[in-house]
C-alpha cells in the first residue's frame, strides 16, 4: 500500500478530509461523501471523476487509467497512481475532492489558494 500513502497524504492536505474504510479497503471522504478509495487491486486507486474527464483519460492512457464493467455506470476510474507523477496526482485528488466537497468549503479552499485577493 505505499502509493496508496502517497494518495493519503495529497488527500490529508485538503481540508475536511477523513479517513474511513469503505469496501473493507482505506478511503478518504470529505464530509461523509467518498472520492477516493484504495482498491483491492494494490496497483490501483479509484478516484471519483466526471464521466468527461474519465473519457479523456482512459483515452489517452488507457494503461494508467482504467474502468472495469462495475464503475462504468459512476463517477470514477481506477489509476495506477505509481505512474501519475506528484503534480499530476495531485491534480487528480484535487478535483475528485473538489467533486465531493460542500460548496462553501471549495469556496473558502479557493480564497484561501488565491494569494494577493485581500486588500
Amino acid at each position: 500500500m505505499p502509493d496508496f500513502d502517497r494518495v493519503r497524504a495529497i488527500a490529508l492536505e485538503l481540508p475536511e478530509v477523513e479517513e474511513a474504510v469503505s469496501w473493507d479497503t482505506p478511503s478518504l471522504k470529505v464530509r461523509g461523501r467518498m472520492f477516493l478509495r484504495h482498491y483491492e487491486d494494490p496497483d490501483f486507486t479509484v478516484v471519483k471523476v466526471s464521466r468527461e474527464e474519465r473519457e479523456a483519460l482512459t483515452g489517452e492512457r488507457p494503461e494508467v487509467f482504467v474502468v472495469t464493467p462495475h464503475y462504468e455506470n459512476y463517477p470514477y476510474v481506477l489509476v495506477r497512481t505509481a505512474e501519475l507523477s506528484t503534480e499530476e496526482l495531485r491534480e487528480l485528488v484535487t478535483e475528485a475532492w473538489r467533486m465531493s466537497a460542500p460548496k462553501r468549503i471549495v469556496q473558502a479552499f479557493d480564497g484561501a489558494a488565491t494569494p494577493g485577493d485581500t486588500p
